[in-house]
């Protein structure tokens, strides 16, 4: 079997597919994009293209190791993300040429059902609780929510105090059996970051995710010993060469990594299983459309040590595209009381409906980043 094409889609809300045929009439699908930087992914990807065309696509730890190790400066969100969609695709043919899902080729299921969370926004908050308390109401046991809207390196704790009674009235809402994460999303600088987590540690959370940018991972030691809230991160991070220290420092108690940024399904497994060894908890980060969904869903269901699922089912990030706009068949994605059936269809288990990806194309899209400033004028973290 030989690969014979690759086509990429570019669909709002802010995604990229990739779709890589085979001489055997067999296709699989891939989601590699880094949100806002959605044509440099693509011209990442069209750069392998040489490579691949002709090859063997059931050969996906080569392709991997030729992808990453034969270009002299390597690593970096874009090219990653590139990687990360190749190899999801790749999986997908392997599944579908042996009729299995995925984690069946990675060692079979070790769980019966994937507990996943909902989105409830955060970012410029307003009523927050109803929003948690909408969750409950659709069966959903667990929530994520951003915590602070722009906050300077130093600043006032009104700001702080604000954020402590919005996750209160949640709490309050919804009972202390309803798991609540904050997401800091890397916005907080150190300083401000010491003070939030002590503050919300009252709220016995379910994690404190990003409490400071991956780059300042070297604060997390300070800020564990300011809270006792278990720690997240691992979104901006791109490779188990990343995760190394991270593991080593021992003061993250969760990792997140994407796979459609992080080297895909190879090498979060990888990760995952460094992870396991250092007895960290994995709860992978898919803010992202279905196929991303699909490869998230196959390592979790074969891997022991993740324990919730991020999704985007009504995300505030998506506007003008959603979940379950590009798939055949949505009941996949429909959640039971907070839990996702495990997935039993072939490859990725996700049927793309392409005409659909063919219209969506037409518009496109241009998502970038808002630029926030905080109240001097300076450029803010969003």
């Amino acid at each position: 079997m030989k690969i014979t094409n690759m086509t990429l889609y570019k669909v709002q809300p802010r995604w990229l597919f990739l779709k890589v045929e085979t001489d055997e009439g067999i296709t699989g699908w891939g989601e590699p994009v880094i949100e806002g930087r959605a044509d440099t992914v693509r011209a990442a990807v069209e750069e392998f293209r040489g490579y691949l065309i002709g090859k063997d696509p059931m050969r996906i730890e080569d392709h991997w190791q030729v992808m990453y190790r034969t270009g002299f400066y390597r690593g970096g969100p874009e090219v990653m993300s590139a990687i990360a969609g190749i190899d999801e695709a790749l999986w997908d043919i392997k599944g579908r040429f042996y009729n299995a899902p995925i984690y069946d080729l990675l060692g079979g299921a070790c769980r019966d059902k994937l507990k996943v969370y909902r989105w409830i926004g955060g970012d410029r908050p307003a009523d927050i609780a109803n929003a948690a308390l909408e969750a409950k109401a659709q069966g959903y046991s667990a929530i994520k929510m951003n915590g602070t809207e722009e906050l300077h390196y130093v600043d006032n704790f009104s700001k702080i105090e604000a954020v402590s009674a919005r996750v209160a009235a949640i709490r309050q809402a919804c009972g202390s059996d309803f798991d609540i994460a904050v997401d800091f999303h890397g916005r907080v600088h150190k300083t401000m970051a010491k003070v939030l987590a002590h503050e919300l540690d009252q709220y016995h959370l379910m994690f404190i995710e990003e409490p400071v940018l991956s780059q300042n991972n070297e604060a997390l030691r300070e800020i564990a010993n300011h809270c006792n809230t278990p720690i997240a991160t691992g979104e901006r991070m791109f490779s188990r060469w990343e995760f190394k220290p991270l593991f080593e420092a021992g003061y993250v108690d969760i990792i997140q990594p994407d796979l459609s940024h992080a080297g895909g399904i190879s090498e979060v497994k990888k990760i995952a299983a460094m992870a396991e060894a250092y007895d960290v908890a994995v709860a992978p980060h898919c803010p992202l459309g279905p196929v991303a969904l699909g490869a998230c869903i196959q390592l979790d269901t074969c891997t022991p040590n993740v324990f919730i699922q991020e999704q985007s089912l009504g995300i505030h990030y998506n506007k003008g595209g959603d979940l379950l706009d590009y798939i055949k068949d949505p009941e996949i994605y429909r959640y039971k009381n907070g839990f996702l059936e495990i997935m039993t269809g072939p490859g990725l288990g996700v049927e793309v409906n392409e005409e659909k990806l063919k219209e969506a194309a037409k518009v496109s899209h241009n998502w970038k980043n808002p630029i926030w400033r905080t109240f001097d004028g300076t450029v803010a973290e969003w």
